[in-house]
């Protein structure tokens, strides 16, 4: 079984005028949760062998407080996760197959979709996904990213 680790990006603050979303940084409400995110990873045996992180600020930084203490982790910055689509991000996650656990830091609404559409094969049955949130699913080490294709381990949110 291979695992899926998907963390949308704590809370951010509000942009500042002429400040484009894509630079905003966590609210100190944000990094409290990126660090809840952390121990709750921790308490859970979940360290990735690999990360996708968006390269949008409140996601590299949310992944900064998420691997503080944890060196030797293949950590990427991957431009394709900032506004992808489900689709995007399956094609992404079939890319690194090779990968036992890997951990993707995304945004809203492609995670929460693409949890709906591995899970239940329908990405418009999605129920949210809060800021910080995580979900772990599994699936067979041999299986493409597809709809249905996964089980929802765990989802959990601080």
């Amino acid at each position: 079984m291979r695992e899926l680790i998907l963390l949308r990006h704590a809370h951010a603050e509000a942009p500042m005028p002429g400040q484009a979303d894509f630079d905003r940084p966590l609210s100190s409400v944000g990094l409290a949760e990126a660090e809840a995110a952390r121990r709750w990873l921790c308490e859970q045996g979940l360290i990735p062998d690999r990360v996708l992180c968006s390269p949008a600020r409140r996601t590299r930084e949310t992944l900064d407080a998420l691997l503080a203490n944890e060196n030797g982790i293949d950590r990427r910055l991957e431009a394709t996760i900032y506004e992808a689509t489900p689709g995007t991000l399956a094609g992404l996650i079939d890319a690194h197959a090779d990968v036992e656990r890997l951990l993707v830091v995304g945004h809203n609404p492609g995670l929460e979709q693409l949890v709906a559409l591995m899970h239940s094969g329908q990405s418009g049955d999605y129920r949210g996904m809060p800021p910080a949130a995580i979900a772990v699913l599994s699936f067979p080490a041999d299986a493409q990213v597809e709809p249905g294709i996964a089980r929802l381990a765990a989802f959990w949110w601080p």
